[in-house]
């Protein structure tokens, strides 16, 4: 048999390494061209990575969580002899090496872990994160048994797991790191009136039902941003806080937190200031969406200047969102509550909200946060500002 080495792709434009996520194949698997073998992970961005060839898995580079060099051998392949002669004579830049070179790293070990255990076996070396090439197996001709990965990674205590953080879910541990630590967050609190932002938004719903999008606050609050900056431009900023240095944007680019089945990924809407509430609404809806399939492109998931978050839905009355680093505000909608408030002669059933916002205290002082955030509370609660504001349909 002739082993085809696999190197690992070039995922993205000026990505050096990738992480290593998942493996859809294990040594011993029989694969065909265009099959699955892994998802790796650049930035937020998953990326699947396909078989070139058809042929026997005999290496695998890696663990899940891995970091893995683009370039560097990421699978072996052993090819028939049909499907080498094919290789070798229509693909020159294919690599085909003979196994008997020894070129390749611990093909030994590769070798030896074939068909070592069965495939059930193998799965579930693969979530308890075994390398089975480690584990002595006791079963006919050393196959690995169940009983063998027990004996390897006994369950200390069945009321615990133990989860190791890997793709997204450490892409993220790592960003909110990088925040916390290196951002002087600076937390702001102020109480809305939405009562008549509520009722302009119920009214625009139900006179354009069928024909637009259903709005729902963050359009509006978006479009108050949108004004907002204009007093407060280096709001709508990210800071480089090793060459301090604060860039400013004349466009407005905002990142929506979005909670998916992977964690928190922050898509981003584009130019809101071109926008009017009912395309700020369908491309909430649209980046969103992408985002929670897992089918969100890097562009869709990186360049926000300024975000805003929401866990209102949730019940929460207060928070202390993370500023999406490296930028220098973030702008967080609370839960709605019907409240009594006094009118000046007697009080009045009132639909209130918190506005919970953080900012970056190097960059912001607490006053012109304050002012920010008065800023976009009084027009919300004077939303027919928005629409005399917002652009043409």
């Amino acid at each position: 048999m002739t082993l085809y080495m696999m190197k690992l792709p070039d995922v993205g434009e000026g990505i050096a390494e990738a992480e290593l996520v998942e493996w859809h194949v294990s040594v011993g698997d029989t694969v065909k061209a265009d099959e699955p073998l892994a998802d790796v992970m650049t930035d937020k961005v998953s990326v699947e990575i396909s078989s070139p060839v058809t042929g026997v898995i005999s290496f695998l580079a890696g663990q899940p969580g891995d970091v893995l060099a683009v370039g560097s051998d990421f699978v072996g392949i052993e090819l028939h002899p049909d499907e080498a002669a094919d290789v070798g004579t229509t693909t020159e830049a294919l690599t085909v090496e003979s196994p008997t070179r020894q070129s390749v790293p611990d093909l030994a070990d590769a070798q030896a872990s074939r068909s070592v255990a069965a495939p059930a076996v193998r799965q579930q070396a693969k979530d308890l994160g075994i390398d089975l090439t480690e584990v002595v197996g006791t079963g006919p001709d050393g196959r690995v048994t169940r009983e063998d990965l027990e004996q390897h990674h006994p369950r200390r205590d069945e009321g615990t797991e133990q989860i190791r953080f890997i793709g997204l879910r450490r892409k993220i541990a790592e960003k909110m790191t990088i925040s916390a630590s290196r951002i002087p967050h600076f937390a702001y609190v102020d109480e809305v009136d939405v009562t008549a932002v509520e009722y302009l938004r119920a009214t625009l719903n139900i006179e354009s039902a069928g024909q637009r999008p259903k709005l729902t606050l963050l359009p509006f609050l978006m479009r108050a941003i949108v004004i907002a900056v204009r007093d407060h431009p280096h709001l709508n900023a990210t800071f480089d806080d090793e060459a301090g240095i604060l860039t400013t944007y004349a466009a407005l680019h905002i990142g929506v937190a979005t909670q998916t089945p992977n964690g928190l990924m922050v898509p981003v809407v584009r130019d809101v200031a071109t926008l009017d509430l009912w395309q700020i609404a369908t491309e909430i809806a649209r980046v969103a969406e992408v985002a929670r399939t897992g089918v969100a492109t890097r562009d869709e998931l990186s360049g926000s200047t300024i975000t805003v978050t929401s866990l209102g839905a949730l019940g929460g009355l207060v928070t202390t969102p993370i500023i999406n680093h490296p930028e220098v505000a973030i702008v967080g909608v609370n839960k709605m509550q019907l409240r009594p408030v006094w009118n000046g002669q007697a009080f009045v059933p009132r639909t209130m909200m918190n506005l919970s916002s953080s900012f970056d205290h190097r960059v912001v002082d607490g006053s012109e946060a304050a002012t920010f955030i008065q800023r976009i509370r009084a027009l919300l609660e004077q939303p027919e500002s928005l629409l005399v504001d917002s652009p043409p349909s």
